[in-house]
């Protein structure tokens, strides 16, 4: 083993070069991975921080005791509990102090008239609570709200709308509230809590806005008094709570909250950098292992003699492992600093594009440590496993033979062996999307379907390039028939190079094809749903924003242009014990405004005590029209409920509608998600737009669409969803495009001899570039169309499955603009990553390069 460390070391020594490409591809795969998990520890311990700070003078808070959580949801919808309980706990021995704490939805509106936030974060409103110990925000600037229509906003969202103190603005509630801003307020030291905009009122503003009815709090808050624990101050208060009501410490509060953060944010976006981190690592594995194949190829003759002088197949292989183990440490190690780099970095980066990063030090644990190494350490000796037994069966006689390049891969025992495990992928792939809808059926298929790419590469790359590079002999003459003959010299190394090209091209295309079918299924929805002409929303999605105030459906209903005006509200009950959302609104303009498919019974007929449900949901709870069932609100009170109709599609509708009648006694809040408005014959779309955007002008200004202008608006988060994936796979690229330079400089050390000959003979230097830039261009032509193939075939399974396995009818669409887009970026990094090595090619000096063995 000392033998091979030695032997290793002076190889590493003498070919740094040969190795560059692999340790950039691991740097780049472990730094992701390091980062991602640094930046993922550090948000966290400095979200914990932050609410330990903001919640540090609360020592219990009473609430609710039930909460109904709906699907989709993270976070359940509890009942008020009465101010008038703050009293009962100020007596109870130990309180120090106890406020109500009233909280709702309520979004501000910028300078420019634009609504702050609302993109996925809450909007939150709340009474200003006098008691700092126990208030969460701490006044920074100005003074507390004294009087009605006076308020404290947090600091960073005074910031993004260029507000700032003594400025009049409107606070949408969801009805709109003119408010004047007297103070600014912190978090935890922070200008706010992450994305969270807060609006502080006082106490009697919020219960008149944010309540259904006066006399209501999401919680009371209380201070224990000297010497008073948490544990101890909760066990005290339990005995004098009335039945539904609890009291937590404030340490579980807090603790609540940052589950709540993490569960909606920290953890989907960790995972979802884990991933491309994933993704990253296995492309470099590619361009790693090529470039163990190609060093083990080109040391053929040094290993023989290696064997000729009495090593053994073992020691030979434990040879090139060990030099795969020097670059594999060698990467890691500094990975693990650009890791730390990366997210100090996104620490610096992330206030600048409005997200705040909590300030703090970078939080390095073990793990984030160890896990990234150790991959690292493991792709690097994993890829070239099969590269190192391949040099340790190198037999002695070969010294006397040329240096060989590998030139196995198109056999027939490979191509029996891909196309069986083409079919098995489209034997599971099928089960999975067609005969028994499941995605864990579809996503093996997907596996299996990459594995026997991965197989069948060097056997359709001979023929894939002799039709790509077909063109180029007529283009670029002798220069182009030479590199398409380059191409075709190994179809293994040609495959292997373009593979980390496919892997990277295929899943921007998966993730393109499938961002281009939801948009289609949007706007399939909303044609097929929506017989309305236009409809009024506020411009948010995800929990954000405060919705549209209910009184606007009747304000609109009054013009003389409308015909019908319906608006949909969102309430939250238990059908069944389970959690399920209900959609508030007048039933009969409902069926006159959206196509609910086929209706049995009567929609007209629900009224106080009423049901209508999707045929999908009658099924799964065995009923029908003038059956009965029981829903339990979160007040606690369980009612009868008659199914008085069913209809077959629900994808705006939702799965149950009430009226506003029937669910007035349980409401908290009220706000409607959706207006939408038909128009009388006649009427054009402009004159009618025009009128409804005058009365939602008084309504907080929420944006009226058309139904067109709706669909695309509704998709908006899919480009930017799009736009992240984009950036985060350019690093995928950016490793395969090292992996095809990597390729191609040594294809130039093993060809030196014959680039020689060639300008011997009266090639010249920008012939001799160009011809290694096209060889680069058609290994990339390989890795771009096998991965468009590939990306738009999982693209398709991802789309059928989700089909299949959920309530929603997906639409399938193949985008040919962005898909075009894709192959030329591909296209595009091929011909970058032949710069350098053509550059090199050139400067060969003729006479060496000639007398090179």
């Amino acid at each position: 083993m000392t033998a091979s460390v030695r032997l290793s070391a002076s190889c590493l020594r003498a070919h740094k070069r040969r190795f560059a490409g692999t340790f950039l591809a691991a740097f780049l795969g472990v730094a992701f991975l390091a980062g991602t998990l640094v930046m993922g520890d550090t948000l966290r311990a400095s979200f914990d921080t932050m609410f330990g700070a903001a919640t540090s003078g609360t020592d219990a808070v009473v609430r609710s005791a039930d909460a109904i959580t709906a699907p989709g949801e993270s976070q359940g919808v509890r009942q008020p509990v009465d101010t008038d309980l703050a009293g009962t706990v100020r007596r109870v021995p130990g309180v120090a102090a106890a406020e109500p704490d009233i909280q709702g939805a309520g979004q501000l509106v910028a300078a420019d008239g634009k609504p702050i936030g609302g993109q996925g974060p809450p909007t939150l409103a709340g009474n200003w609570i006098t008691d700092p110990k126990l208030n969460a925000y701490r006044l920074a600037e100005g003074r507390a709200p004294l009087k009605s229509g006076e308020v404290v906003v947090n600091r960073g969202a005074a910031k993004k709308g260029d507000l700032k103190i003594g400025d009049t603005t409107t606070l949408r509630t969801p009805d709109p509230v003119k408010v004047t801003i007297m103070g600014l307020a912190t978090f935890g030291g922070e200008d706010g809590m992450a994305q969270v905009t807060f609006t502080g009122m006082t106490r009697a503003d919020a219960e008149k806005y944010l309540t259904a009815r006066a006399g209501q709090a999401a919680s009371i808050r209380v201070r224990a008094g000297p010497g008073v624990g948490q544990q101890e101050l909760v066990d005290r208060l339990t005995p004098v709570l009335p039945k539904g009501v609890e009291a937590i410490t404030g340490q579980e509060s807090a603790q609540e909250n940052t589950d709540m953060i993490s569960s909606q944010f920290l953890t989907l976006f960790t995972t979802f950098l884990l991933v491309f981190s994933g993704i990253a690592l296995l492309v470099a594995t590619f361009s790693i292992h090529n470039t163990f194949a190609i060093v083990v190829a080109q040391r053929t003759r040094e290993n023989a003699l290696l064997r000729a002088l009495g090593a053994s197949r073992r020691q030979v292989t434990a040879f090139t492992l060990v030099e795969a183990g020097a670059v594999a440490v060698t990467a890691s190690v500094a990975g693990l600093a650009g890791g730390i780099g990366i997210a100090a970095g996104l620490q610096a980066l992330f206030p600048a594009i409005g997200f705040p990063f909590p300030e703090g030090d970078l939080v390095i644990s073990g793990l984030s440590m160890l896990l990234p190494s150790a991959v690292g350490v493991v792709v690097c000796l994993g890829s070239a496993l099969l590269p190192a037994v391949r040099a340790g069966r190198t037999a002695p006689l070969a010294a006397l033979r040329e240096t060989a390049v590998d030139q196995s891969g198109a056999s027939r025992l490979r191509a029996v062996t891909g196309m069986g495990l083409a079919a098995l992928a489209v034997a599971v792939t099928l089960t999975g999307v067609v005969v028994s809808p499941s995605l864990w059926l579809a996503g093996l298929g997907a596996v299996l379907a990459l594995a026997s790419f991965v197989v069948l590469g060097p056997v359709a790359s001979s023929t894939a390039v002799r039709i790509l590079g077909g063109p180029l002999d007529r283009l670029r003459g002798v220069t182009g028939g030479l590199a398409r003959r380059n191409a075709l010299r190994s179809p293994k190394r040609t495959a292997a190079t373009a593979g980390a090209l496919m892997i990277g091209v295929a899943v921007v295309s998966l993730f393109t094809v499938f961002g281009a079918s939801l948009k289609a299924t949007m706007d399939q929805t909303v044609s097929r749903s929506f017989a309305g002409d236009v409809a009024v929303s506020t411009p948010s999605f995800g929990a954000g924003g405060s919705g549209l105030s209910p009184r606007l459906a009747a304000a609109v209903q009054q013009l003389p242009q409308v015909d019908t005006a319906v608006g949909l509200g969102r309430g939250v009950a238990e059908v069944d014990g389970r959690g399920r959302a209900l959609t508030v609104t007048d039933p009969v303009a409902l069926e006159r405004t959206f196509d609910l498919g086929e209706v049995r019974g009567s929609l007209s007929a629900l009224g106080t005590d009423g049901l209508a449900l999707t045929e999908k949901e009658a099924d799964r709870l065995g009923l029908t029209t003038g059956d009965t069932t029981r829903l339990a609100f979160t007040d606690g009170r369980r009612e009868a409920f008659t199914v008085r109709a069913v209809y077959d599609r629900s994808e705006l509708a939702g799965d149950y509608v009430i009226t506003r009648a029937a669910w007035a006694p349980h409401r908290t809040q009220d706000s409607d998600t959706l207006l939408a408005v038909s128009f009388e014959d006649g009427v054009g779309t402009d004159e009618g737009k025009a009128a409804v955007q005058k009365v939602a002008a008084r309504y907080g200004n929420p944006e009226v669409q058309t139904r067109d202008e709706y669909a695309q608006s509704s998709a908006a988060g899919i480009d930017m969803m799009l736009t992240l994936v984009y950036a985060l796979l350019a690093l995928a690229v950016l490793i395969a495009l090292l992996g095809i330079a990597n390729t191609l400089t040594l294809a130039i050390h093993e060809r030196t001899r014959e680039l020689g000959l060639l300008r011997a003979v009266g090639q010249t230097r920008s012939q001799l570039r160009a011809m290694v830039r096209w060889e680069s261009v058609l290994v990339a032509a390989f890795g771009t169309v096998g991965g468009l193939g590939l990306g738009a075939f999982l693209g398709w399974v991802l789309v059928e499955a989700s089909d299949g396995a959920s309530d929603s009818v997906f639409a399938f669409a193949m985008p040919p603009l962005q898909l075009t887009v894709v192959a030329l970026v591909g296209l595009t990094a091929g011909a970058l990553a032949g710069l350098r090595p053509a550059r090199r090619a050139a400067r060969l000096d003729v006479l060496r390069a000639v007398a090179t063995e």
